[in-house]
């Protein structure tokens, strides 16, 4: 999906599955804790006012709503935690897990970090 889309812009937009079946309304979108892109999704699906947790990323956002790559009953058997709270990373590892997702590499480390200026690479220092 798209990483310059205003979250703002996806709550209220209807969700469809692989095969184009509407599931829902977009409720709530969920940013990642250390990038700030949009990563998760929460969709209510209508029946009992429930709301499933989809990825954005592999979705893809077009004029008439967010299409989701996973069928109907997947998307409906998604973990359920409740909408407006924040998602623990146990809570988005269940989400991959069940949507057989890869784990989004860690951030990359910043290799300046803690370092002085001027201090450089070499070990041995004589003077």
């Amino acid at each position: 999906m798209q990483t310059d889309i205003d979250p703002r812009s996806l709550i209220g937009r209807k969700a469809f599955d692989r095969n184009g079946t509407k599931i829902g309304t977009v409720d709530e979108v969920y940013l990642d804790d250390a990038t700030g892109v949009p990563e998760w999704a929460a969709v209510r699906t209508g029946l009992f006012s429930r709301d499933a947790f989809v990825p954005l990323e592999p979705s893809e956002l077009t004029g008439d709503g967010l299409h989701i790559p996973f069928e109907r009953a997947l998307i409906k058997d998604a973990p359920d935690f409740g909408v407006g709270r924040h998602l623990s990373p146990e809570q988005e590892l269940q989400l991959y897990h069940h949507y057989g997702l890869d784990l989004p590499a860690p951030p990359a480390a910043d290799q300046d970090f803690g370092r002085r200026p001027g201090d450089d690479d070499r070990s041995d220092r004589s003077g």
